[in-house]
């Protein structure tokens, strides 16, 4: 036992903190739009229907390549494909930021869509990727745990680069240039910098493992190939085993509908927030990153919990219902500001705390090739969702002049997510 426990620790403290940051300048790089669109959609002369539009056909470059994504993790080399991915995304969101002024035959809202589109195909099999890659260092009852670790970059992204990216918006006006552009120019460069870290840095599987002790080492291969033994007696782990499983596409339409409000919340809270002229722009920025701290202690304490019960089911379905519920009443509070913040605070602690439980599903009952395809799968159907999702939530403030039509919309995709959830048969 206490080697068991001295090696989880060992692989926790050597990839969580790596995994997480470079998690974080994803996310980043994907949410910050919310935050530039606040001087980008007048200059560009763009309504919100188009930002919405522009920010949710990130999700379509990132579909066509989420699938083969995974598999070159699980049958390849998960840091060189990582690395791939990192510098080919950090070079498209800085590129971003001169968006109306790339020397192309194209108008400024075909250029925005492009660079977006551009932008999630580069990033595209970095998330599933990373998921098969927990898959080779923890054991069945570790990825619940090691997932809420991972997880936390979503919400931390917006906790610490919300502000980095709202000073940037009003203070660095560099050579000429927007804050705007400098959101997406300043924010890009890291992950370019951190792809030729990961070279050096990750290992692709414990085997490799130089920096784990030789006992821990034997410790870990052991059991992930007795676990590995008893999904090869079980049939599935061929790449069509993953499609013959009705819950590979039940785990991906739930993940499509949560995802469709989640992302229609992210992209759009900084200018719900925006509208809150009583308070101070400080105020609003910090309104705009409580929810996303409520979230970090949703995701961590859900991924306890289910570590503890291992009822994986109830843990992945009743978050969802719960941020359904929260979302209606925020809606409902109207104009009392005080009930409103603290609503979409409990939003926040519930619509991504899902994550980790839900992640760590489809490695359950598929292995090698399978859980891959799987995830990629769901990952990649999932996410059409933050095309949709933003795109309906811009098209309906567009053309109704308020938000809660929008949010509306997007409280029944989350109870819709939560109740297809409970019908998921998970393994322990």
């Amino acid at each position: 036992m206490e080697l068991a426990e001295r090696t989880r620790r060992h692989v926790t403290l050597r990839l969580m903190p790596y995994l997480v940051l470079i998690y974080l300048t994803a996310y980043l790089d994907r949410a910050n739009i919310g935050v530039a669109k606040l001087q980008m959609q007048g200059a560009l002369h763009l309504t919100d229907e188009i930002i919405g539009f522009g920010a949710g056909i990130f999700f379509i470059g990132y579909f066509l390549l989420e699938i083969p994504g995974s598999l070159m993790v699980e049958r390849w080399s998960a840091r060189r494909w990582l690395a791939r991915i990192m510098v080919t995304w950090g070079i498209m969101a800085t590129l971003s930021g001169f968006a109306g002024l790339l020397p192309l035959p194209l108008g400024v809202r075909a250029q925005f869509y492009w660079l977006r589109f551009l932008l999630g195909a580069a990033e595209a099999g970095f998330f599933p990727g990373v998921v098969v890659y927990l898959s080779h260092w923890f054991c069945q009852a570790d990825r619940s745990r090691a997932k809420a670790w991972f997880m936390i970059a979503q919400p931390l992204s917006i906790v610490i680069g919300l502000p980095i990216s709202r000073w940037i918006l009003e203070s660095v006006h560099w050579y000429g240039l927007a804050g705007w552009r400098w959101v997406f120019i300043l924010e890009g460069l890291p992950p370019v910098l951190l792809g030729f870290v990961t070279l050096y840095y990750l290992t692709d599987r414990p085997e490799d493992a130089a920096w784990l002790p030789a006992d821990e080492k034997a410790w870990l291969v052991a059991e992930l190939a007795k676990e590995e033994t008893q999904r090869i007696a079980m049939g599935r782990t061929g790449i069509f085993d993953a499609l013959r499983q009705p819950q590979t596409f039940l785990l991906a339409m739930a993940f499509f509908l949560i995802v469709t409000g989640n992302q229609a919340i992210l992209f759009f809270l900084p200018s719900i927030t925006d509208n809150m002229k009583s308070m101070s722009v400080v105020w609003r920025t910090v309104v705009s990153v409580l929810p996303y701290i409520c979230s970090v202690g949703g995701i961590l304490l859900n991924g306890y919990l289910c570590h503890k019960t291992g009822r994986k089911t109830l843990h992945t379905a009743l978050p969802m219902f719960l941020a359904g519920i929260s979302l209606g009443c925020a809606i409902l509070s109207g104009n009392h500001l005080g009930l409103v913040i603290a609503f979409f605070c409990l939003v926040g602690f519930t619509f991504q705390a899902y994550l980790p439980v839900f992640w760590s599903i489809p490695s359950g009952f598929l292995g090698k090739s399978a859980a891959a395809t799987a995830v990629g799968l769901i990952n990649s159907f999932g996410n059409l969702g933050g095309f949709v999702g933003p795109y309906i939530f811009g098209y309906l403030r567009t053309h109704t002049g308020n938000y809660d039509a929008g949010l509306w919309v997007l409280t029944g995709f989350m109870f819709l997510a939560g109740t297809l959830s409970a019908c998921i048969r998970s393994n322990r």
